[in-house]
């Protein structure tokens, strides 16, 4: 790495120079932030450097790049996850369109946080553990042409007992289920049928049709229907359907007719609750319109819109310098948004009686900790020339140390608490900031002495 720098560049850089250089390390860097998986909102510093001014100037963009796009993802997932609300499977599917592999696993990584409950990134699930799921894929169906390519045919009973043909017993059902639903036997597609057998005969405690391959009513539906009570008649269960176009919210309704047709018809209780799952270019739209239109949607797979976040397709979070030497320092422009806030700082979430947090308030390092109960007197950003008085009921101080002379402060959490944390915070925020449209803004505020400190560095630079 020396040898490279040396060749990039200026000729005249001193030689002592790179001898230092060779000698960096963070032991003398640390390292405090909220705990991942916090709600965290604009203009809140989250993540605290201290150390030498170099080091700390070199891990400026490491730091925003770990930081700035998994933060990204993991709210768009969570938004995601308002909208579906607590009952509705999520599934991660975007890495055939996400930034490469290293943002796909970062997606499936972070969208599991946000509140995604799986992802079918196999390689994320090996290395983080996520639970990983998916189904029949259009081209597994329509690579089979007939009932003789079914290999093997036999199926032996959960129960035990001898072997069945299973494609005979299947058509056999086929015929049943296409009278029950007035549907033409002749319609349904033998190459479909026979990709559904080929996968129960395998996994016939794990069988889910991919139904909108041909024709969802007179093909996909009745050739799931015969298979999956042909597995039932051997003592399995199938567990679910998935649509991949067309019209998701009004076709799932339409099948869970037909399921529940089958249940009571067939007296098959289990079939009218088999989850239905859907997927094809899901947006936040989409969800919205499943809401409106009424659905009997189980479970959603995304995948563009999770992972390339068309709604933000970047996070600006910055990094910057705020105090050298004990100096407080200030990033002076007439745009207040863009202003920095000056010296070290301490930030705390104020809580109301309810228990939802109501305000973030920065405060100056050596201030003391602001109490419960406390009248306290603050200037909201974006009103700064105004003070008002607030009392929280309770008070959190939001960052915690986690890297102290290049050692960890203390054990990081596992990627479960991580996700049960993110989950926990979203649901304390008060409904009326957690609306995804006209949300109330949620206020960050100084206190007075931090205030005080703000208008003097603004004086002293006019």
């Amino acid at each position: 790495d020396i040898a490279y720098l040396r060749s990039v560049l200026p000729s005249t850089t001193e030689e002592a120079f790179f001898d230092y250089l060779a000698t960096l390390d963070t032991s003398e860097v640390t390292v405090s932030a909220v705990p991942e998986g916090s709600v965290v909102f604009a203009r809140v510093p989250f993540v605290q450097v201290k150390g030498p001014l170099l080091v700390v100037q070199l891990l400026e963009t490491t730091l925003l790049c770990l930081v700035n796009y998994a933060s990204l993802v993991a709210t768009n997932a969570a938004r995601f996850r308002l909208l579906a609300g607590p009952d509705v499977k999520l599934m991660e599917m975007g890495l055939r369109r996400a930034q490469g592999p290293d943002g796909a696993l970062s997606a499936s990584k972070y969208s599991y946080i946000g509140g995604f409950d799986c992802t079918s990134n196999v390689l994320a699930g090996k290395l983080y553990g996520i639970p990983v799921r998916g189904t029949i894929a259009h081209s597994f169906i329509m690579s089979f042409t007939a009932l003789e390519e079914v290999q093997p045919r036999e199926l032996v009973p959960l129960a035990g007992g001898d072997p069945v043909d299973f494609p005979t017993l299947a058509e056999s059902w086929l015929q049943q289920v296409c009278e029950l639903l007035q549907t033409p036997l002749e319609k349904t597609n033998r190459g479909e049928l026979a990709a559904f057998l080929s996968y129960a005969v395998t996994f016939p405690r794990d069988f889910q049709g991919l139904l909108d391959t041909y024709c969802v009513r007179r093909s996909g539906l009745p050739n799931f229907c015969a298979v999956a009570l042909a597995l039932h008649q051997l003592g399995y269960q199938a567990i679910g359907v998935r649509l991949d176009s067309g019209d998701l919210a009004q076709q799932s309704k339409e099948i869970r007719q037909v399921l529940r047709a089958c249940g009571a018809h067939f007296q098959v209780p289990w079939f009218e609750s088999i989850p239905i799952a859907v997927s094809n270019d899901i947006s936040e739209q989409s969800l919205e319109k499943f809401i409106q239109e009424g659905s009997e949607i189980d479970m959603i797979g995304v995948g563009t819109h999770l992972v390339t976040c068309p709604l933000q397709p970047s996070l600006g979070c910055v990094y910057k310098l705020v105090e050298v030497n004990g100096s407080p320092c200030l990033k002076l422009t007439e745009d207040e948004e863009k202003m920095t806030i000056p010296g070290t700082k301490t930030i705390y979430r104020l809580y109301d009686a309810a228990g939802h947090p109501f305000m973030d308030l920065m405060a100056l390092e050596e201030e003391p900790s602001p109490r419960a109960g406390q009248e306290l007197v603050i200037h909201v950003l974006g009103q700064l020339g105004e003070s008002c008085k607030v009392v929280a009921a309770t008070v959190e101080p939001l960052h915690r140390t986690f890297l102290r002379d290049g050692q960890l402060c203390e054990p990081l959490p596992s990627l479960p608490e991580v996700r049960t944390h993110a989950q926990v915070s979203l649901s304390l925020l008060n409904p009326a900031h957690r609306q995804l449209h006209d949300p109330q803004p949620y206020p960050v505020a100084m206190t007075e002495r931090l205030h005080q400190l703000l208008s003097k560095l603004q004086e002293a630079s006019q």
